[in-house]
């Protein structure tokens, strides 16, 4: 038997740090510390010799990218989490750092981790945590306790965030007084430290297109809130003034694109923040941004998109008389996208009598815009020597619709010739195929004479061609043996 003995080399160390660095738990694969075990998806630091003075960086950005729970304790050392340093792992979920020497966590700390939803900074040196750093985060736990924080107004969100936050741990918070005396931090009563709130002067905004308008914004809260304003994606030139109480935003020379959009007005204090938002509607006149030639889909279509508000009423006009819409030539609308409508004028299996020049108006209480198209369906019957249906278009029924009636055009086809024309053609196919069963009649009746006839019970016999008589002779001649032999 053929025994096998493993041999250490090189070629053995370089297979298992290719396997680690594949799998992840190569600790240099982060850049992990000597005091942290780091994975793909985890850094765990709980070693306090040598410990860590600093929160651990991976040495390329990208490699933080899948890392979403990071665990650090008994890092008497870390005293501080900066700007940038958590940033580098954007799916972060999970962050603890407990029985560690944390005193200040960096207002900009977690601005790129919008996935947090559980952070735990217990037992640690915090005197004070701003707010700011965790506002935009929609945290389902923020575990503080048997932190040494004083009692101020900046830490009253924290008391506010614990009145109406569920939290899976109870959390015995505290906060030391001016004469170093333990307060629960529920019963901390702070002078002059109140949330803000925030009221609009208006808070559905109308405005005519071109015109200017202005919105107020009242304020209250202690210590003063700072007042700023959202207008994302606003077009319209605007200015603010945030010195006032009212704060102020000025819209100048209002356009419709913004017609719809949603302003903001947030007032914000170390305590917490009130935010309100008013809607902003602009009235203006119909605008036609898009018709084209029909295009054949289930039905014909002539593909448009009007803007105005408020909706403008629409009427298609042919040959420049009124079209009257039905249900073979009717407006459909498919979209409506704010202020847009996108739809088309659809027609059921139009001929060339539905050919010619197309009007859409639009109308609304600030004015109108029109557009015309040319359609072309089909080609005129007996027009050249060529088909009659355009090579580049659908073969549809070419039923006439009612586009003569809606058109008040003299030329108009009614259903009652329609369906004229329809019998007629009937009676002509039901005459054809009588005269066609006829004959395949008598040529299957011919059949079984010639098989059959021989045998015959009547005794009719044929015994072969004569020579000069047809097939129609002989069988007369077998006729007349019978009678005889009858």
């Amino acid at each position: 038997m053929v025994s096998w003995r493993r041999r250490p080399g090189p070629g053995l160390a370089r297979l298992w740090g290719l396997c680690c660095l594949v799998l992840g738990c190569w600790p240099g694969a982060l850049g992990c510390p000597a005091s942290c075990e780091c994975s793909s998806w985890r850094i765990w630091c709980t070693k306090s010799s040598p410990g860590i003075a600093s929160f651990p960086v991976p040495q390329r950005s990208a490699e933080g990218d899948n890392v979403t729970e990071i665990y650090i304790a008994n890092q008497r050392n870390l005293e501080s989490i900066n700007d940038n340093e958590v940033g580098f792992y954007v799916g972060l979920k999970n962050l603890t750092v407990v029985d560690s020497g944390l005193r200040f966590v960096s207002r900009h700390a977690f601005v790129k981790n919008m996935n947090l939803q559980y952070i735990n900074l217990s037992r640690n040196k915090l005197s004070s945590l701003s707010k700011k750093s965790f506002r935009h985060l929609g945290l389902s736990d923020l575990i503080l306790v048997d932190n040494p924080f004083k009692c101020s107004c900046e830490i009253m969100w924290i008391k506010k965030f614990h009145e109406t936050k569920f939290s899976t741990e109870a959390q015995d918070l505290y906060c030391m007084d001016d004469n170093n005396k333990r307060t629960a931090l529920l019963d901390m009563k702070v002078p002059n430290c109140d949330l803000p709130s925030a009221n609009l002067s208006s808070y559905n905004i109308t405005v005519v297109e071109g015109k200017s308008i202005t919105l107020y914004c009242d304020t209250t809260g202690g210590p003063p809130p700072n007042v700023s304003w959202v207008v994302t994606n606003l077009v319209s030139n605007h200015e603010s003034d945030t010195n006032k109480n009212p704060a102020s935003l000025t819209i100048k020379n209002v356009s419709s694109m913004d017609s719809g959009l949603s302003i903001s007005c947030v007032a914000e204090n170390i305590v917490g923040e009130d935010q309100v938002s008013a809607e902003l509607t602009v009235f203006f006149a119909p605008n036609i941004t898009f018709i084209e030639s029909p295009t054949p889909d289930h039905h014909w279509c002539i593909p448009f998109t009007v803007k105005g508000n408020p909706k403008p009423t629409l009427q298609w006009f042919y040959e420049g008389a009124v079209l009257n819409e039905s249900e073979y030539i009717c407006t459909k609308i498919h979209v409506i996208n704010q202020s847009e409508y996108h739809g088309c004028l659809q027609l059921d299996n139009p001929t060339h009598l539905n050919n010619g020049a197309y009007t859409l108006l639009a109308k609304n209480d600030y004015g109108e815009d029109e557009k015309r198209v040319d359609a072309h369906f089909m080609s005129v019957p007996g027009d050249g020597d060529g088909p009659i249906l355009d090579p580049d278009v659908y073969e549809y029924e070419t039923t006439p619709n009612d586009l003569g009636d809606a058109t008040n055009n003299s030329n108009q086809i009614t259903s009652t010739d329609v369906s004229n024309k329809e019998n007629e053609d009937s009676i002509t196919v039901y005459v054809v195929v009588g005269i066609a069963a006829l004959v395949c009649t008598g040529l299957v009746i011919t059949l079984i004479i010639l098989k059959f006839g021989r045998h015959s019970k009547f005794g009719m016999k044929v015994h072969g061609e004569v020579k000069g008589v047809g097939l129609v002779d002989q069988i007369w001649l077998s006729l007349q043996d019978c009678d005889n032999e009858g």
